[in-house]
């Protein structure tokens, strides 16, 4: 069976699993990607520091949902430092807090920057993988090596009930990860939009396509889509046994 490394930042308090997140080096090639491009930069961002490290999750401590997006964008997150944050106006973290602020779980409907005002409520927000890997395609090894980080954001959120996977990696993820905890799922859940699935571990876990603009410009994913999808952890949340 496969193990979760011996990682003591599993019993710290969320401010300090997102520090040992931040300092996190174990993938070479990821490192040296986000910085080369926080020192490349995007011309429409050239006068801005870039984060260019590890991003953390982001959201309330005592969050009941966990949504579980793919890695930070290049010359989003790893720009600004917060997931879903800075990747243009009408972008992914746009179109992911529109549908947070619909469905109660965010005070606005945008994400530009980290000072911007921006609050979940009964929500937060993490990633497979911290660091923004080349095309959007982190290796299984890179996963592999973030989990830890996913495991110990979970352990910091004692109130933990339903969980939004955005996108298959997002889902399969979320899935390695109760494996590692040696929490038998079968059979395996299948990824779908919409999809929901109780787990042993008396988890929620539903399907949803990634909001990015591939999804959201062609009409893969529409906002009425991604409303449905908290409005069910919304529902989920509220009667666990709906």
């Amino acid at each position: 069976m496969i193990k979760l490394p011996d990682d003591e930042m599993t019993t710290f308090s969320l401010p300090r699993v997102s520090e040992a997140i931040i300092a996190c080096n174990r993938c070479p090639r990821l490192r040296e990607y986000c910085q080369r491009i926080g020192r490349d930069k995007r011309r429409a961002y050239r006068d801005q520091a870039y984060w260019a490290r590890p991003v953390p999750g982001f959201g309330d401590p005592l969050a009941r949902l966990l949504i579980v997006g793919l890695a930070p964008a290049a010359h989003g997150a790893n720009r600004t430092g917060r997931v879903f944050t800075g990747d243009g106006v009408g972008g992914s973290g746009d179109f992911l807090m529109g549908s947070l602020n619909r469905a109660g779980f965010a005070n606005i409907a945008t994400s530009h920057h980290p000072d911007d005002g921006l609050r979940l409520r009964d929500a937060f927000i993490a990633a497979a993988v911290r660091c923004a890997p080349p095309d959007n395609r982190p290796t299984p090894h890179e996963i592999a090596n973030c989990l830890p980080h996913l495991d110990a954001e979970m352990a910091a959120l004692p109130r933990l009930a339903v969980v939004v996977a955005l996108g298959r990696i997002g889902f399969d993820a979320y899935l390695l990860l109760m494996k590692m905890r040696g929490v038998a799922v079968h059979p395996r859940p299948r990824f779908g939009h919409g999809s929901v699935h109780r787990l042993p571990n008396h988890h929620m876990l539903i399907g949803c396509y990634h909001p990015s603009r591939q999804n959201t410009n062609t009409g893969k994913l529409t906002s009425v889509m991604m409303d449905n999808v908290f409005q069910t952890a919304r529902r989920l949340l509220e009667n666990p046994r709906d």
